[in-house]
């Protein structure tokens, strides 16, 4: 497929305004072709198609909604080796990295399509109407889910495939029935444009409505701003900065009708290495945990950067062995110059901190923006007199809090801001020492896990990939798993309608088709 820099605007492939240039970040050479930026011009004619196309998509059937779906998966497929190529030229990550990430891209579409198939995603329910019932009659109240309206999805910057132009926030919202305007991440255009083009060839194989699916590129936060601000976008999905989550947040909350960001933003994702674990295993975990923090130079919104333990001979084994691990750890290449310097800033601060003591660092990178990996350590009266120690690097960079009691972990727990995972590592002689933090970390993460590490994120049903402020900017939703189609939905009851009146779902000759819930018991196919 060749790369133009062409905006995809449905149907229409445009080139207007100012262009820019994807950059290798390993080398800091620039990579053809010169790419269109999008301007006001542009976002109006996307979002007016969008709008057009909402009426006849969110009402599509569910086999042609997990039909196209799929296509899209496939098309991404027959991509091939030229997409993981681009995108590790874009990005500086490994090949097989990429090869994975396609994978989960196709995976996370396909698992959709089964959502979509199964259709309980609807939550049809029926209440009929009792005419005879004392002291008044009840009438017939029938409810379905409705797709919000059209969606702006922001791409990632550390998952050019898996949380980019077909990564989930994509695949849910259009799962739910709502066309997506995405705003491709300027690091990876190239990227953005093959599966920008491969989505819109499924929209006109599965005879979609055009606007179902527009590309919009350019390095500039007005065009974030102007997509958001947008009276017809009706939701939005974001994965990046805190500064940058909480922009979005800002626009849609000022607009005449406000509307949802689902932004997923800051998280330092704390371990707790309780002391059976520990005294039995702490080398190990110490290797372990250097191998989670450097996985991909850091750049996960799941890296472990904070680190809590009781003090003594345990938890210096444990550092030892992390610090041995670290100073053999190779560099990665960093996705862009601007994050390699932000993370550059953010390390210089903890070395800067008097009450924060280096432990180690990685190996230094011969590439242009490599990450050169930091441990630190600092105690728990410190960690608690200063909010700005636990504020997310976003890299390999993580702080051992050494704490006095178990007491002091709960403290530390408490003291947390919202988090995407909590990490457990613990033995049975540790179970009554956890049983009183776990309600503590429910209230801080989304996600507590025991005996892994939090990077790596299960596609699935169960999983939750969100929680408390600033990991998300609504707890109540994830961005990974089959949940996430909710963000893009609400609900409608129709009262006393004749049948013929009725969205097909909820009319009396579809009982039986898909799942729905009659006086409160669930009914099944």
């Amino acid at each position: 497929m060749d790369i133009t820099g062409e905006i995809l605007i449905g149907n229409a492939s445009v080139s207007a305004g100012e262009t820019f240039r994807a950059v290798n970040p390993a080398t800091g050479a620039t990579i053809e072709p010169d790419f269109s930026s999008a301007g006001p011009s542009e976002v109006e004619k996307a979002c007016a198609l969008a709008a057009d196309a909402f009426d006849a998509y969110s009402e599509t059937d569910t086999e042609t909604r997990a039909t196209f779906l799929e296509t899209i998966a496939a098309n991404i497929e027959a991509l091939g080796d030229a997409l993981v190529e681009r995108a590790s030229a874009e990005s500086g990550l490994p090949l097989a990295r990429l090869t994975g990430e396609r994978g989960r891209t196709a995976g996370q579409l396909r698992l959709f399509a089964s959502v979509v198939r199964a259709g309980d995603f609807l939550e049809l329910r029926v209440d009929p109407a009792q005419p005879e019932r004392k002291p008044a009659p009840r009438p017939d109240i029938r409810q379905r889910h409705v797709a919000l309206g059209p969606v702006a999805v922001f791409g990632a910057s550390n998952f050019p495939l898996a949380f980019s132009v077909a990564g989930g926030d994509t695949a849910s919202a259009l799962a739910a029935g709502c066309p997506v305007v995405v705003k491709g991440h300027p690091a990876h255009p190239g990227t953005s444009e093959m599966v920008g083009r491969a989505i819109r060839d499924a929209v006109k194989s599965c005879g979609l409505p055009e606007g179902v699916f527009s590309l919009l590129t350019g390095p500039s936060k007005e065009l974030g701003g102007a997509l958001v601000s947008d009276p017809r976008i009706k939701a939005v999905g974001f994965t990046g900065s805190r500064a940058g989550g909480l922009a979005l947040v800002d626009i849609a909350g000022k607009r005449r009708e406000p509307i949802p960001v689902y932004a997923e933003m800051s998280s330092v994702n704390p371990v707790f290495l309780m002391p059976a674990a520990l005294e039995a295993r702490g080398e190990a975990l110490g290797k372990a945990f250097i191998g989670s923090l450097v996985m991909g130079a850091g750049q996960f919104c799941t890296n472990p950067g904070l680190v809590f333990a009781l003090e003594g001979p345990a938890l210096d084994r444990f550092t030892a062995a992390a610090a041995t691990a670290l100073k053999d750890s190779t560099a990665a290449t960093m996705l862009t110059p601007g994050i390699n310097a932000a993370y550059k800033a953010g390390v210089d601060a903890l070395t800067g901190n008097e009450k924060v003591s280096l432990v180690e660092r990685g190996q230094g990178g011969a590439t242009e923006n490599a990450c050169q990996a930091a441990l630190f350590v600092t105690d728990i009266d410190a960690f608690l007199a200063d909010e700005r120690l636990q504020d997310e690097i976003f890299g390999a960079s993580s702080l051992i809090v050494r704490c006095r009691s178990i007491d002091d972990m709960r403290r530390a727990a408490q003291h947390l801001e919202g988090q995407l995972t909590a990490t457990l590592q613990l033995d049975e002689a540790d179970v009554e020492a956890v049983r009183p933090l776990l309600p503590v970390l429910e209230k801080r993460a989304g996600r507590i896990l025991a005996n892994g590490w939090p990077t790596g994120v299960e596609v699935n049903h169960a999983m939750v990939h969100g929680g408390p402020y600033p990991a998300t900017s609504d707890s109540r939703t994830t961005s990974v798993g089959s949940l996430a189609i909710r963000r893009f939905l609400r609900p409608v009851c129709y009262q006393d309608l004749p049948d013929a009146l009725l969205p097909k779902a909820l009319r009396e000759s579809e009982a039986g088709a898909l799942p729905r819930r009659v006086d409160g018991i669930l009914q099944t196919r």
